[in-house]
């Protein structure tokens, strides 16, 4: 699945920059309930935690050096040029 896959170059980089924001959503949501709820629901809350980690494929600055690999290569995208082969029909 092309939009949480991770991109070829960079480290933390994803292919779909509204894929990295969706992991990005989710983890910290679950990030949030965590903290909110670790006095009454431990066990769960560590859970919660883990998806978290998970989901953000590290921690929260692994998966804020990805978005900007992430926009990085989306702008490297727009700004090369097209190859020539690409323009001419295949035979």
């Amino acid at each position: 699945m092309k939009l949480f896959s991770k991109a070829a170059t960079g480290f933390f980089a994803s292919q779909s920059l509204g894929g990295h924001l969706l992991r990005g959503a989710v983890a910290f949501t679950l990030l949030y309930w965590a903290i909110a709820n670790q006095q009454a629901q431990p066990f769960t809350a560590l859970l919660a935690g883990a998806g978290a980690l998970l989901a953000m494929r590290g921690c929260p600055v692994c998966w804020t050096i990805g978005l900007f690999e992430t926009v990085q290569q989306r702008f490297r995208r727009r700004g090369a040029p097209v190859p020539e082969s690409s323009l001419t029909p295949h035979k």
